[in-house]
C-alpha cells in the first residue's frame, strides 16, 4: 500500500468502487479537487483528511496512516479495557454477556481472538480447547478442533469464507484475513455453496452425546473512535431448535 496521501485517498477510492465524482459528491467537493489530492496537485487540510476518511469508511488505524501521510499528527488511538476511559464500555460489554445468559456470547477483536466471553461461551470453549486470547479462526482451520465438532461444517465453512472475505475488503484488505480466507477455500476445494433453502444456516456443535444448533447475531459500538474499539464485534449465540434451548439451560443450572 502507498505511503502518499494522494496514493492512499485513490487506493481507499478504489476499494470502496467509488469515483472521484461519487468521493467528491459524498464528501462534499468537487471531483476536480479529489483528482488533485490524488496526484499531489492540492495538500488536504486536517479536516479534508478526517472528512474523507469518515466517507469512505476507513478503519482508524488506518485513517491514522493517512493522516502522517498529509503531515498530521494520528487521530485515533488505542486503549485497554483497565483505563478509567474504557470504564463505561467494559460495563456494557459485561452487561451484554451476561444478560444473554444461559445462551453463550463473546467479544472477538478483527483476527477474531476471543476477548471476553460469558459463562455458558467458556464452558462450551473450554470443552474444545479454546480460551480468551485465542482465535476461532485458527480453531475453525484447525481440522482436528472445531471442525471435528461441527456436523453440518461443509456448509458452515462455506459462509465463514465469505465473511472472511467481507471482513477483509471492508478493512481494505487484512494480509491475515485474506491468508486465513486462502486456507480455508483450499479445504472447500471445488464446493459449491446450497441453492440457501433455509432462513438461517445453524451451526450443529457435536459434544459427546449431544448436538447443539446454534445460530449467532453480531452487534458492534456504533460510535467508537478506539482503535481496538472499532474492530471489536460482539456475538451472541441463540437456540436454532427446542432441544438446544434446553440443553443450554440445563446446563446453566449445573445439570449437565
Amino acid at each position: 500500500m502507498s505511503t502518499e496521501f494522494g496514493g492512499l485517498l485513490r487506493q481507499w477510492r478504489e476499494a470502496r468502487r467509488l469515483s472521484q465524482l461519487d468521493l467528491g459528491l459524498s464528501a462534499n467537493v468537487s471531483a476536480r479537487h479529489i483528482s488533485f489530492l490524488e496526484t499531489g496537485r492540492a495538500r488536504p487540510s486536517r479536516a479534508m483528511v478526517l472528512n474523507l476518511g469518515s466517507v469512505l469508511e476507513v478503519p482508524r488505524g488506518s485513517r491514522n496512516a493517512m493522516l502522517h501521510a498529509a503531515g498530521f499528527a494520528p487521530g485515533y488511538r488505542a486503549r485497554g479495557l483497565d483505563e478509567a476511559e474504557m470504564a463505561p464500555v467494559s460495563a456494557a460489554l459485561g452487561w451484554m454477556l451476561e444478560r444473554h445468559l444461559p445462551y453463550p456470547a463473546f467479544v472477538l477483536d478483527r483476527h477474531w481472538r476471543l476477548v471476553r466471553v460469558n459463562a455458558t461461551a467458556g464452558m462450551l470453549l473450554g470443552q474444545m480447547g479454546l480460551g480468551e486470547g485465542t482465535s476461532l479462526i485458527e480453531a475453525l482451520l484447525d481440522q482436528t478442533r472445531l471442525p471435528a465438532v461441527i456436523e453440518n461444517w461443509q456448509e458452515v465453512a462455506q459462509h465463514l469464507l465469505q465473511r472472511l472475505r467481507t471482513e477483509s475488503a471492508h478493512l481494505g484488505g487484512d494480509a491475515w484475513l485474506n491468508e486465513m480466507a486462502a486456507r480455508l477455500a483450499d479445504q472447500l476445494g471445488d464446493a459449491a455453496p446450497g441453492p440457501g433453502s433455509q432462513a438461517i444456516v445453524p451451526t450443529r456443535y457435536r459434544l459427546g452425546e449431544t448436538t447443539l444448533s446454534l445460530f449467532s447475531t453480531m452487534s458492534q459500538f456504533s460510535t467508537a473512535e478506539d482503535i481496538t474499539l472499532a474492530d471489536w464485534k460482539i456475538e451472541h449465540l441463540f437456540p436454532a431448535d427446542e432441544a438446544t434451548r434446553q440443553m443450554l439451560e440445563l446446563l446453566a443450572a449445573g445439570g449437565g
